[in-house]
């Protein structure tokens, strides 16, 4: 688990990081190619544990956990793919930000057996960083899905991409 402390790290240096990550694009290498000290040096220490070596921020202390904007969209924080609308956005009083769909083609999945049970990951499908873990069947909502997501995985951003959504599974 990342800590507490690790979760509030300012963004400093965030204009450097995203230097970083236009010069690596710019110079042929895409976010599916970046090395780990590339990685390094465009993400925070606690979004480099959670995104690249998938960690978990502890429950209820994430930016994004409470937060419910009328509209706009959340991002992956490594490479800026769109994953969700607002829209997709609820209150699963899970301790972590909750979606019931994505964009068509921005997340993919993998088995997840770690920690003795079965779950199914979610990654970003542009990047492979690791958002959180999906859970079908609880019925909080109409498609019958929580996509269970780190704060630290996302931005949110006011725009809004004319995407299509769809559940996952």
């Amino acid at each position: 688990l990342v800590s507490t402390q690790q979760t509030r790290f300012p963004s400093v240096g965030r204009s450097r990081s995203r230097a970083v990550l236009r010069a690596s694009v710019a110079s042929g290498t895409t976010p599916e190619d970046m090395t780990d000290a590339q990685w390094k040096d465009v993400l925070t220490p606690a979004q480099y544990q959670v995104l690249r070596e998938k960690g978990t921020e502890p429950p209820g202390t994430g930016e994004y956990n409470k937060f419910q904007p009328p509209s706009g969209h959340f991002k992956c924080a490594a490479c800026g793919n769109p994953l969700y609308s607002a829209q997709a956005k609820f209150d699963s009083g899970c301790g972590w930000p909750a979606f019931d769909k994505c964009y068509t083609g921005s997340v993919k999945t993998e088995v997840d057996n770690s920690w003795g049970m079965r779950r199914v990951e979610i990654m970003c499908n542009k990047c492979g960083g690791h958002l959180g873990h999906s859970f079908n069947g609880e019925g909080f909502t109409e498609t019958n899905e929580r996509h269970c997501v780190n704060s630290l995985s996302v931005k949110y951003d006011e725009s809004e991409p004319k995407l299509p959504e769809a559940p996952l599974m």
